[in-house]
């Protein structure tokens, strides 16, 4: 893909693969639109892309607050009249058992890794149907844990394990629903496990010596992102660069409706109407 002049969002991206994704687009010749938490680091990934003659900005806000999301998207819309990829990168990793919950009262690793990106995917859909062709990628992971609906806040037998799995295939799940939701539009959507326990600080927290490094990940990332190969596909998930199979419920359609529904219901966005209701 020709990336010259093209705007990209990568959520979390001041850190680790994100940030390594970011400063790829940025000396290809995209306009990276960089966000994190932290002004001092997203004004050093500013700065890193623009030594190496690429055109950013940074974007603050923290993603376990639906108030910033919004905010954030707002911001975007604002600074840019179009989008050509969306990547939404950002997450809580498994580290500990203690149960948190976000500033909205949601259970963290669900509020941040999955409810955070379908919200800010929502606000920003106009914005990304009137860029098309366009593409959204949801970065996922291979630990995925079948989302218990009757305990989606996990107030029963917390893990940070089982938070972060239920999270990442919570996305899974998303980016099924909203291909089929998209389709025809020129906006595909596809998901990733990137690698393996990356050299990253998500990583180092959960007390595990990583085996991969954030290159490979972000080659992978970047294949999703940028790839001729993928155009007009949407849908899929991979395992690096392999096109695999997600956990059964992935394809589960009444599980893929439950989760859009309570989704749309947690962030406050009304139901779209199907097609029969439009006509």
């Amino acid at each position: 893909m020709e990336l010259k002049d093209k705007t990209i969002l990568i959520t979390g991206s001041t850190d680790g693969v994100g940030r390594v994704v970011a400063q790829r687009l940025g000396s290809a010749g995209a306009r990276v639109l960089v966000h994190g938490r932290d002004s001092t680091r997203g004004d050093a990934t500013v700065a890193a892309i623009e030594a190496a003659g690429g055109k950013a900005e940074f974007f603050a806000a923290d993603l376990a607050s639906l108030a910033e999301v919004r905010r954030l998207a707002e911001a975007v819309r604002t600074s840019t009249s179009r989008l050509d990829i969306l990547i939404n990168n950002a997450g809580v990793g498994t580290a500990g058992d203690k149960r948190q919950t976000s500033a909205d009262g949601y259970e963290l690793r669900f509020a941040v890794n999955y409810l955070a990106g379908f919200l800010l995917t929502s606000e920003l859909l106009p914005l990304l149907k009137a860029s098309a062709p366009v593409r959204i990628v949801n970065v996922a992971s291979a630990g995925q844990q079948a989302i218990d609906f009757g305990d989606v806040m996990l107030t029963r037998g917390y893990s940070g394990v089982r938070a972060y799995c239920q999270s990442k295939l919570a996305q899974i799940l998303f980016t099924v629903d909203l291909a089929g939701q998209l389709e025809g539009s020129g906006v595909t959507v596809n998901a990733l496990h990137p690698a393996s326990y990356m050299n990253t600080t998500m990583v180092r927290q959960a007390g595990v010596t990583p085996w991969s490094s954030v290159e490979t990940g972000a080659e992978a990332i970047l294949n999703l992102a940028t790839s001729p190969a993928l155009e007009g596909r949407s849908g899929l998930y991979f395992d690096d660069l392999r096109e695999s199979r997600a956990d059964a419920q992935a394809y589960d359609a009444k599980a893929r409706q439950q989760l859009r529904s309570l989704s749309l219901d947690l962030v406050g966005l009304a139901f779209p109407k199907t097609k029969e209701q439009h006509s």
